[in-house]
Parts: C-alpha cells; sequence; structure tokens
C-alpha cells in the first residue's frame, strides 16, 4: 500500500488512547494506522512530537455584523488562519438570522462570506432571533435534513434574545426535528435594571460592564434555561460558564437525569473582572459576555473541567479591533461600557493555553485535552468518527505539538484581525508546530504554509450523539 503522506515515530493521542504508531494517509483520510510506514510521496518524522486530532472550535464568531458603525476584526479568511495557527483544523461559526429574515436568506448570506475563503474546515450554527411559525414550522425542519443540525438561542442583548415563550417553542422544534440548541445564559432584565442603576449613579468605565452582569444573573438564567429543556424534554448545550453557581445548576440538572452539555472558556481560566478596571480604557479590551469573575471562579472552571462537568472548551472567539472607531474604542463606547462591543480574540489561543495551563501543570491529562477540545465537539455536532479523532476512514485533521516548545504569546504569532490579544506576555509551554488539514500542510513551523491558498470546506453535519 502506498500513501500520499506518512507521519512517522509520534505518539497518537486520542480521547481515549496514547501510543506509538506511524500513520499512513491517503486521498486526505487515515488509512493505516501501524509501525514501519515507508512506502509514501512525503514523510513527516514527528519524533518527539504528539499527534493529536485537529482542534475543533465549536463557538466562533467570524464576520458578524455587530452594530451601527462597528465591524468585526475577522472575516472568514484571518479568522480560519488563525484558527489553524492555534492547532484547529474545523470552527463552527454563527449564522445570525436578523429580524423579519428567513433562515435561508441568512445562510446565503454567510455562505458568500465563506466562500473560498477558509483555511479550515467550517460549518455553521443557525441564531434563531425570530421564532416564527414559518421559521419553526417549516424551515428548521428543512434545514435540519440538509445537515443544519444545530441552533442558538439569547437570553440576553436586545434584538437577540427570546422570551420564554418563545424558547419553549425553539426547543419544541428542535426535540421534534433532532437538532440541538445551544443557550447564552444571561438575565437580559436584571441586567438592563443594573444599567440604569449604573447610569444613575455615573458610572460608565469599562469596568462597570462586569458590575452589570454578575454571577447571579447568569445563575439564574442557567436555571431556568435548563428547566425550560426539562419541560419540553430535550437536551440543550449550556455555553460559556464563568462561575461554579452556573456549573453546579449543570451538575445538579444531570443528576436529575437532564441530558445537558456545558462548555467553558479560556477567559474564564485566565481573566478575572480586575482586568477590565485598568486606566486610558485598556479595560475595554477585556469587555465579554459573561464578564470574566474572580480566581474562585477561575478554579471553579478548573474544576468543571477535571470533573467532567465541562464537555466542551471553546474560544468564543469574536474579535474587535481595541484602537479603531469601528471596535473597541468607538466614540459611544469611550464614553460608555454599554457600547463597547462584546466579546475578545481567542481562536488560536484556545489550545495553547488549555495544553499549557492545564496538560503541563498536571490539571487535566492529554486524554482529556483532546476530548474537550475536538472529540466531544465531533461527537456533540454531528462530525464523528470524520473529525475530532484518529482512527481508520477518518479525515487527516492532524497537529503535531511539541510539548516541549516554550512560547511567549504576542499579538504578531496569531494572524487574526485584532490588533491585540489578552493573553499578551504569557508564557506558553506546548505548542503545534505543523498542522494538516486532510492531509495537506497547512501551518508548518507555527507560521502558515508558504501555499497559504484556502482550501477549508464546508461540513454538513448529522445530528448530535447528545440526542440519537
Amino acid at each position: 500500500m502506498r500513501f500520499d503522506t506518512v507521519i512517522r515515530h509520534g505518539t497518537v493521542v486520542t480521547a481515549s488512547d496514547t501510543f506509538k504508531s506511524d500513520i499512513g494517509i491517503r486521498d486526505g483520510r487515515i488509512v493505516a494506522l501501524a509501525a514501519e510506514l515507508t512506502d509514501a510521496d512525503e514523510i513527516i518524522d514527528a519524533t518527539g512530537l504528539l499527534v493529536l486530532p485537529g482542534g475543533i472550535d465549536s463557538h466562533v464568531h467570524l464576520d458578524q455584523p455587530s452594530g451601527d458603525g462597528i465591524v468585526m476584526a475577522d472575516d472568514f479568511d484571518s479568522g480560519t488562519r488563525s484558527a489553524a495557527i492555534g492547532g484547529n483544523t474545523t470552527v463552527m461559526a454563527f449564522c445570525i438570522q436578523e429580524k423579519g429574515q428567513s433562515l435561508r436568506e441568512a445562510l446565503k448570506i454567510y455562505h458568500a462570506k465563506a466562500e473560498d475563503k477558509c483555511h479550515v474546515d467550517v460549518s455553521f450554527h443557525m441564531v434563531i432571533t425570530d421564532p416564527t411559525p414559518e421559521v419553526l414550522g417549516q424551515e428548521v425542519p428543512a434545514l435540519v435534513e440538509d445537515g443544519y443540525t444545530s441552533m442558538k438561542v439569547f437570553m440576553t442583548y436586545e434584538g437577540l434574545r427570546l422570551r420564554d415563550d418563545e424558547i419553549l417553542a425553539t426547543l419544541d422544534t428542535a426535540r421534534r426535528t433532532g437538532a440541538l440548541v445551544m443557550v447564552h445564559c444571561e438575565n437580559e432584565d436584571a441586567i438592563r435594571y443594573l444599567i440604569g442603576r449604573h447610569e444613575e449613579e455615573g458610572k460608565f468605565a469599562p469596568k462597570f460592564h462586569a458590575t452589570t452582569r454578575p454571577v447571579a444573573a447568569e445563575r439564574e438564567a442557567t436555571h431556568r434555561a435548563l428547566s425550560l429543556a426539562e419541560i419540553v424534554d430535550v437536551p440543550i448545550v449550556i455555553v460559556h460558564v464563568s462561575n461554579r453557581e452556573a456549573m453546579e445548576e449543570i451538575r445538579r440538572a444531570r443528576q436529575r437525569g437532564q441530558k445537558i452539555a456545558g462548555e467553558t472558556c479560556p477567559q474564564y481560566l485566565m481573566l478575572t473582572a480586575d482586568d477590565l478596571d485598568q486606566d486610558a480604557l485598556e479595560g475595554a479590551k477585556y469587555v465579554c459576555s459573561p464578564p470574566p469573575r474572580d480566581e474562585a471562579s477561575q478554579d471553579a472552571c478548573w474544576e468543571g473541567l477535571e470533573q467532567g462537568v465541562f464537555d466542551l472548551f471553546s474560544s468564543d472567539h469574536c474579535p474587535f479591533r481595541f484602537d479603531d472607531p469601528e471596535g473597541k474604542l468607538n466614540e459611544k463606547g469611550k464614553r460608555h461600557f454599554r457600547w463597547i462591543p462584546n466579546g475578545i480574540p481567542g481562536v488560536a489561543t484556545r489550545l495553547p493555553i488549555l495544553f499549557s495551563e492545564g496538560v503541563m501543570r498536571g490539571r487535566i491529562d492529554l486524554n482529556t485535552f483532546v476530548a474537550v477540545t475536538a472529540t466531544n465537539h465531533a461527537k456533540l455536532y454531528g462530525l464523528y468518527p470524520r473529525k475530532g479523532t484518529i482512527a481508520i476512514g477518518s479525515d487527516a485533521d492532524l497537529a503535531l505539538w511539541d510539548p516541549e516548545k516554550r512560547t511567549t504569546l504576542t499579538n504578531d504569532l496569531l494572524h487574526h484581525g485584532a490588533d491585540y490579544t489578552p493573553y499578551e506576555g504569557l508564557d506558553i509551554q506546548g505548542w503545534p508546530t505543523r498542522v494538516l488539514l486532510r492531509g495537506r500542510t497547512i501551518v508548518k513551523d507555527g507560521k502558515p504554509a508558504e501555499s497559504d491558498t484556502p482550501t477549508g470546506t464546508y461540513l454538513p453535519r448529522g445530528k448530535s450523539a447528545l440526542i440519537r
């Protein structure tokens, strides 16, 4: 058997096993796992390296409308290139339905944005903002059959949030069609009340973004989302959990027998609300929702990863430029925290941060790292076993990690469109030195490959393992 590419002498890591093996690749797929594979057009020496499934980041915002005069820092070109630099081979972006718009119209726009620009494979979650009878009764069932098998609903942000009855109707549609619903859990009425109080007291600095979105607002909405899912009897995903109280709501729901998936993100392991409290509007760099909390919340989120409460570790990459009138420092944002665009960049730093702070510090093992960064994403969102593992027949999406390589994070390493990283100066141990998408090298020595032609493709998906 002759191969297109063989990766030799590496240590292969999956969500369940760690073993020495060569990997034979042909026509973009893994076709052999064995010792002493040599007959290939290209041989890659992985001596001393870990060979992991390419990361899957299932929570990424790219080229998304963000309000009047605000422009997101990454389109699908820069965003997916940055994803590849960080060891990812698949990202799942959000397609937002505007009020009054059909889902088909929204998807057509997003496919046009992504076409011929993606350096990694891409799939879309549908964001439901206008759950009309036509949308839920006609469009969603047809789209689920077409491979758009996940939806997101918001409990916060005017223009995006749904009422409880609208959430129930959306969940019921998901139950009938086999779709999986992701929920952003924050109580918008409480947030708006607190914003009003802050305005009365003249509190407009970036740090007050955090105090208007307290833990209780996230905890209450998490409990409510889980209760609504229990009423309809359907699994859901609670995304970007930032604290113990919300995490414990997930744990208790599982103990009651609910099928729930939980997700956390790097910002809740590495940042705190104190990062928003800086002079010269520097705190605007760290404005995201939910906001970073405190060190006790960081410890809780690590505990959630260690104990399996969190199935997913995603970036919630939502990038804006900082020193830019179309970004964080727009004219209104300079005067009031509520006009600072919500979101931080992180698609390239997600995996290195968890590898360094989690694996190398002994908080999680390599198999857990693979599970929460790739395998569980593939299973939960209908891509497994094509994606998210190293097995015969799977796509040859691979990241070769040097566990000894030490790197200091700087913005120029990341190849994204933002002009900053919230993790500037962080010392990292472990880095993906080479990344392959369907057997083709797209990153080499930590930089885009010489042939930087986008070869990513759109991925229709099956139904979630959580539902099946």
